[in-house]
């Protein structure tokens, strides 16, 4: 099982509002779990939150726009994860071209 903690807990250590919690969960930005009419955060779900914290408050950037970076920037690393793929490949290609028959 994943290590959790509570929404409460978070919204009392992270000093954030209960609503904008529930428009993150809501927009399926974070993904609790419920047990036990408890529901929790996973833990490796805490720097996207923090993220989201300090966009919202510190840059008061709304959630419309917070899943809009949020879908650029997880775009960008899946552009990143790919060109190093094609990039690997080229090279497998380049020394292949240099082998002599």
């Amino acid at each position: 099982m994943n290590e959790r903690i509570s929404i409460e807990e978070v919204i009392r250590l992270y000093k954030i509002d209960y609503t904008f919690l529930d428009q993150l969960i809501d927009s399926e930005l974070l993904h609790p779990e419920t047990e036990n009419s408890v529901r929790y955060i996973i833990y490796e779900e805490l720097p996207h939150l923090e993220r989201f914290a300090n966009w919202h408050y510190d840059l008061e950037v709304n959630l419309p726009g917070i899943e809009i970076i949020h879908k650029l920037l997880s775009q960008m690393e899946e552009l990143r994860s790919e060109n190093r793929r094609l990039l690997q490949n080229v090279s497998k290609f380049e020394s292949w071209e240099d082998a002599e028959f």
